[in-house]
């Protein structure tokens, strides 16, 4: 899977939460903290998640 793959379907979730969020009377500027909380795990997990395996090391390194 990309990384961009990745990251679109996470700002899909994090825009059904912030939907969610305000429907539900919270404050806009809590939503946005929460939004850029959940980008910030969205960049961290696809980066580890997309990041291709390190070649095996030969018996000399």
């Amino acid at each position: 899977m990309s990384f961009a793959l990745y990251v679109v379907g996470f700002l899909l979730v994090i825009g059904g939460i912030a939907w969610a969020l305000v429907e539900a009377g919270l404050a806009m500027f809590k939503i946005a903290i929460v939004c850029i909380i959940l980008l910030g795990i969205a960049i961290l997990t696809g980066v580890v998640k997309t990041r291709p395996k390190d070649p095996p090391k030969g018996p000399l390194a």
